[in-house]
């Protein structure tokens, strides 16, 4: 029997990976859901959960929006027209959104990150943040900020647990 995949309740998706740094090295702000151009034999290959989303951007260029460095992994039982594993794929959006990512990303720091990429529907989609770059002090006060909150946790456990 097949591991079920992963499935988030609130929306119906099933994700296939996550990018796990970016929220590590980004400080994320907005969030848009992009559809992608992909072969069958990727869309194979991304059902089987066989995608890395590591160093993976968005770029505009000509009106189009572009995910750079996706790894997906080629499909074992596809012999003939089996894809190149880190070709740029062209992602689906409105042109409205386009123009406002394009306007988005010209500013100082700003870049495109994807952040998951899951089926919804049947369809490969792929979420995208807005993203600025964190300096290493940022990073520290994050750690700090999260070792302060497990203390805290454990302190109450500990409290309820006296009584």
């Amino acid at each position: 029997m097949a591991k079920k995949k992963p499935q988030d309740p609130d929306e119906g998706r099933i994700i296939v990976c996550r990018n796990k740094k970016a929220r590590h090295e980004y400080f994320l702000e907005d969030r848009l859901e992009a559809g992608m151009v992909l072969s069958g034999a990727e869309v194979k290959s991304l059902r089987l959960g066989k995608a890395n989303l590591t160093d993976s951007y968005a770029r505009v260029t000509d009106l189009e929006v572009w995910l750079v460095n996706l790894h997906i992994s080629p499909y074992p039982w596809a012999h003939n027209g089996n894809h190149d594993p880190e070709r740029p794929r062209k992602l689906l959006l409105k042109r409205k959104e386009i123009r406002k990512l394009y306007g988005k990303t010209q500013e100082q720091g700003q870049a495109l990150i994807p952040l998951v990429i899951y089926f919804k529907n049947g369809w490969a989609k792929v979420e995208l943040a807005l993203a600025k770059g964190k300096k290493t002090h940022d990073k520290r006060e994050d750690v700090k900020k999260r070792e302060a909150d497990r203390e805290m946790s454990r302190a109450l456990r500990h409290r309820h647990k006296e009584y």
